[in-house]
């Protein structure tokens, strides 16, 4: 079950970024700045070449780090040298992003898909962040769109709380998926055998029969990623708790 402190506040997406501001998303000043604003806070792994958790959203460092090429082709130690574009920080890795925010505001954890097409080639990237959470202490969950992923997690990290990314799944938004595992997903069937207690749903879609369905059995509903006062009023009509970038929502 997730702690109601996912529930108090708004989660700010890949932590309070603005690049303008030399908030680099999923940086250590994003994540400062969420907490001094009290939000929670979500953030994305992936994995370093020598098997490490890393904070970054991307699988190519070009968009957000000064460097090119695969952030999976970099060590952990090298990553951290790499300077994040907007400041001079380099790239964290999971554990120190779990020191800085010292269980201070709820951390919602986003695994990226390391298989390629949503299959069961994962489990070094929830490994590591598994030993990485065995001693903290503050509000955690752990999500993926990756199914096998947050089965994963079931069996490695069985105590921390575990919830599925979901997305209507359409051709346009992901080209590369087979259609077959599309529709498959769409249908959200993996809800209980991986354990999961929440989903964090696309907010252009919130209106699935799906959703219903699961908020009606009692899950906890979040979505992603509101961008304005609006669609936020919007869409709490219908989900427990919003994910939000781009904007700062009232109340903060």
């Amino acid at each position: 079950m997730l702690d109601k402190r996912f529930f108090e506040a708004p989660i700010a997406h890949r932590a309070l970024h603005d690049v303008t501001q030399g908030r680099p998303e999923n940086s250590r000043a994003a994540i400062e700045a969420a907490i001094v604003q009290g939000f929670g806070i979500e953030i994305d792994l992936q994995l370093s070449a020598d098997g490490v958790a890393m904070a970054f959203h991307d699988y190519q460092l070009e968009r957000l780090a000064e460097a090119k090429g695969a952030i999976r082709q970099h060590t952990a130690a090298a990553l951290g040298a790499i300077p994040l574009i907007g400041c001079d920080e380099g790239i964290p890795t999971f554990a120190e992003v779990l020191d800085l925010i010292a269980g201070r505001v709820p951390l919602l954890v986003e695994f990226k898909d390391q298989d390629g097409i949503m299959g069961p080639n994962v489990g070094a990237l929830e490994a590591s962040a598994a030993e990485a959470v065995q001693d903290y202490a503050g509000p955690l969950a752990f999500m993926s769109f990756n199914p096998y992923s947050v089965a994963a997690l079931r069996d490695l990290a069985p105590d921390v709380p575990r919830g599925l990314t979901t997305d209507p799944f359409r051709a346009d938004g992901w080209p590369l998926l087979p259609e077959a595992i599309r529709t498959r997903l769409r249908a959200i069937p993996d809800y209980d055998d991986v354990g999961a207690c929440f989903i964090s749903h696309s907010v252009d879609d919130l209106h699935s029969p799906e959703v219903a369905r699961l908020k009606a059995r009692g899950a906890k509903i979040l979505c992603w990623t509101v961008t304005s006062a609006q669609q936020e009023q919007e869409a709490r009509k219908i989900v427990d708790n919003v994910t939000f970038e781009g904007y700062v929502p009232k109340g903060s």
